[in-house]
């Protein structure tokens, strides 16, 4: 096999030399927190916040559950107490398959709406309350 010239010259050369690259300049040390080394170490301090953060988002995931569970419940029970209701027809389809089958998934929507509204509202007020 005959190697031609600019093959050679390509083999011969070195690669690029590495470059380091510098993300974040740090020109001193960054004071931490004492709450954060309290949480870190696990002190009654830093316990009890934890506990407050855990205890509210319980809080709010048990409420939200609580409501899906009585109205996504309710929903059956209304069609069972309320006959007429399934006498009613829109757009040529029975109110209940409406009932039953396309509202509870916006309802569902929501509910995972709020939820992930209130557990960042919790961690936000958390995080601040570290800061301090």
């Amino acid at each position: 096999m005959i190697v031609t010239s600019s093959r050679a010259s390509a083999a011969q050369q070195r690669p690029p030399r590495r470059k380091r690259v510098v993300l974040a300049n740090r020109r001193g040390e960054r004071q931490v927190p004492r709450t954060i080394i309290e949480l870190e170490d696990q002190s009654t301090m830093g316990e009890a916040m934890v506990r407050g953060l855990v205890r509210a988002q319980l809080r709010t995931a048990l409420l939200l559950a609580g409501i899906s569970v009585v109205v996504l419940g309710a929903l059956p029970a209304l069609l069972r107490w309320v006959p007429a209701i399934s006498r009613i027809q829109l757009w040529a389809v029975p109110l209940p398959w409406i009932i039953l089958g396309v509202l509870p998934f916006p309802f569902i929507l929501l509910i995972g709406y709020v939820a992930t509204r209130e557990a960042e509202r919790h961690e936000r007020e958390f995080t601040e309350l570290v800061d301090r």
